[in-house]
């Protein structure tokens, strides 16, 4: 009897060991850094890649980018999860109660926010802005007490359509290291990143407004270091898997001929105005090199602002091209362009063709 009790004792220590190794994480959980802002961060946003990959090469390998939206090319391996939406105002954001939904299904540790370009585009004050990014703040804050906020003085801009862009961007930029300081705390710090100094809209972009090659890597390495330092002291939050998957379906079925498609989508609309988007995929076997969009517009609306295409328009006719860093498509690869326009009265979803 007692070698049998000693033999249940040794069996029980042995299953509890075996318990105990199978129940302890293997690792510590990654750090969640979202990414936040408009096309400059998401469209496709290639600083994000220069970032990740610097990162890795550092020794920061428990850094894990998310957002709703995925990579968008950029031709380098990375981490391309973001909340960088092409034609986003952070007023709207902000007013719409958008970003809740965002950080539900991500649940960042750190924000990197670089918002406000269309908002001066639109010719909002600096007050309104800064009034939306204490919104965004105070959610950012009530999904995570602890969240680190960094927010940047946005890039320089000069659009040709925009004379006093350029100046409106200083005055929000004026603002922002002051709102920062009063809103900042020690639980919930905000850093301020200075994305203004030194950024050159006639070498560091390619339109006057969105950054080209040299521009993104001056991006990156203005977020990294604040970023390194964001990143000493977080404890990272229980990562949850959301149970729903944000989903959009596009509301025009791809059309196009031979190996090219395009997909339209309205992705919002107000009182005189709207945002639209358009999705290019490759669908042939062998590689393209360039892309050629045209549709026709059937209730005399107007495009005012495009981004990651070249626009020519022509009455109700509409023909957009790529851009130098967006031709090149593998066979089932995308590009995506993004656009603001007019409409009164009716506003029909367009038919895109693509060649």
């Amino acid at each position: 009897m007692r070698k049998t009790w000693v033999l249940l004792a040794a069996l029980l220590a042995t299953a509890g060991a075996v318990l105990f190794l199978t129940t302890t994480p293997a690792s510590a959980a990654a750090i969640r850094v979202m990414p936040l802002g408009d096309s400059i961060t998401g469209s496709p946003g290639c600083w994000r890649a220069l970032l990740w990959n610097k990162l890795q090469s550092t020794g920061y390998t428990d850094v894990d980018f998310v957002g709703t939206l995925p990579a968008q090319g950029c031709s380098v391996p990375y981490d391309g999860d973001n909340e960088g939406h092409g034609g986003y105002l952070a007023t709207n954001v902000a007013n719409q109660n958008q970003l809740p939904g965002w950080l539900a299904a991500t649940r960042p540790d750190i924000v990197m926010m670089h918002f406000g370009t269309n908002d001066v585009w639109s010719n909002i004050p600096p007050a309104t802005i800064l009034s939306a990014y204490t919104t965004l703040v105070n959610q950012m804050r009530a999904s995570n007490p602890a969240m680190k906020i960094l927010v940047a003085k946005i890039i320089p801009m000069n659009p040709s359509t925009c004379a006093e862009c350029a100046q409106r961007a200083v005055n929000l930029n004026n603002a922002i290291p002051g709102w920062a300081a009063t809103t900042s705390t020690q639980q919930s710090p905000i850093t301020v990143v200075d994305q203004w100094t030194g950024f050159s809209t006639s070498t560091d972009t390619y339109d006057g407004v969105h950054p080209n090659a040299a521009g993104d890597q001056k991006i990156s390495d203005k977020w990294y270091p604040s970023l390194v330092n964001a990143l000493s002291g977080v404890t990272p939050s229980p990562t949850v898997t959301p149970t729903v998957t944000p989903t959009v379906t596009p509301t025009v079925t791809p059309t196009g001929t031979g190996g090219c498609t395009a997909t339209y989508k309205n992705v919002g609309q107000w009182q005189g105005g709207f945002q639209g988007e358009v999705t290019v995929k490759n669908t042939g076997t062998g590689p393209m090199n360039g892309w050629t969009v045209r549709w026709a517009f059937a209730n005399g609306q107007q495009i005012s602002q495009i981004w990651n295409g070249t626009l020519s328009a022509s009455g109700a006719d509409v023909t957009v091209r790529n851009v130098s860093w967006n031709g090149s498509l593998a066979p089932g690869a995308t590009a995506t362009f993004g656009f603001l326009a007019s409409w009164n009265g009716a506003n029909t979803d367009p038919a895109p063709t693509c060649a």
